[in-house]
């Protein structure tokens, strides 16, 4: 059997969208929780190739779905690169505040660090059968350092922004530095087993556009290029979440193959404006955690609205931590009846 995620990726028809959920491991699955409990902290979690196969495995063997993504988290770059990080509710880093910090970072461990994740790619995809795809990921430059100067999670990221401002070729030092770790860690990812590339840009929705050219689009269009250039036949999904009307932009001018919607957009207009990309999203999360028959409702709406296009289904963002695997279980089982929603909504 062939993958459907990489037949739709290729622009050819399938016979109902593929469909893998953003956060598809993690806290909502009691076997996940389990699972946590064998590592004393997360990020030594994701450096343990047992556990982190594992971890990625259990939504595949539970659901079924279409795609397994590598599990890890987009923050083992600045660690690898010399950010000190720890999770308490939350990441935690020592803020980046000038220029000197940016020099204090260093890539020239950057392989040897991550090594544990390349395992782990390789392992999985030897595991999982021929139609499951393997995604392997990054988070994009501008998400990585806005992390990286702000020190933790935030909803503006007013000290990267005004970093950014303040001195635009000391925040480019560091942009350019996290642009050739992320390209060089994804051909990494693709050379032990990765088929598709996910870019994630939590964060591109706090600039405004002349800022989100310069620090997301054209990184990602080099990072896209670096890929396309070594592996020209493995596709990239890029999710500039938060990104609105640009998304149009970043995709023409970026060089993806298919954009990742967060939950804001509208499908009728994403339908028009992205028509020669594949479309992936856009569920709202708390739709699944609220289940039940709102929850399929929404899920018929999105096959409806995008009937005859190239859809991946998918979440506009993660799954939460509360959410029912049942709820899971009845998403998937709808989506995998494709042909008849696709027919109704004619």
């Amino acid at each position: 059997m062939t993958s459907l995620l990489l037949e739709v990726l290729a622009g050819r028809a399938a016979p109902r969208p593929p469909i893998w959920l953003m956060r598809q491991a993690g806290r909502y699955l009691p076997e996940y929780r389990a699972l946590r409990t064998k590592a004393e902290t997360f990020l030594a979690f994701c450096y343990t190739p047992e556990l982190a196969v594992e971890a990625t495995m259990q939504p595949i063997r539970r659901y079924g779905l279409d795609a397994a993504i590598l599990f890890s988290d987009i923050l083992v770059i600045p660690d690898a690169l010399g950010s000190r990080i720890t999770f308490d509710e939350g990441p935690k880093l020592v803020p980046i505040e000038d220029a000197a910090g940016v020099a204090r970072l260093s890539s020239v461990n950057l392989h040897a660090h991550l090594a544990p994740v390349y395992e782990t790619v390789a392992r999985l995809r030897a595991s999982l059968p021929a139609e499951t795809a393997l995604i392997g990921f990054a988070g994009a430059p501008w998400t990585l350092a806005a992390y990286m100067v702000e020190g933790q999670g935030s909803k503006e990221f007013l000290a990267a922004r005004r970093f950014a401002r303040r001195d635009p070729a000391g925040f480019g030092a560091l942009i350019d530095l996290l642009t050739e770790a992320v390209s060089s860690y994804l051909l990494r990812q693709i050379d032990a087993g990765a088929q598709v590339i996910q870019l994630f840009d939590s964060w591109a929705g706090v600039l405004p556009a002349p800022e989100f050219e310069r620090w997301c689009v054209a990184p990602a269009a080099r990072i896209v290029q670096t890929l396309k250039a070594a592996r020209p036949d493995v596709p990239v999904i890029g999710f500039p979440r938060g990104a609105g009307v640009q998304y149009r932009e970043f995709a023409r001018r970026t060089g993806v193959d298919a954009v990742s919607l967060d939950t804001t957009v509208p499908l009728e207009w994403a339908r028009d404006a992205l028509a020669e990309w594949a479309v992936q999203g856009n569920l709202d999360p708390v739709a699944l955690l609220t289940g039940g028959a709102p929850l399929l409702a929404e899920a018929e709406r999105i096959l409806a609205a995008m009937a005859g296009r190239r859809l991946i289904f998918n979440l506009g963002h993660g799954v939460l931590p509360g959410t029912d695997p049942e709820a899971v279980a009845a998403l998937v089982a709808l989506v995998k009846r494709g042909p008849i929603e696709q027919k109704d909504a004619r």
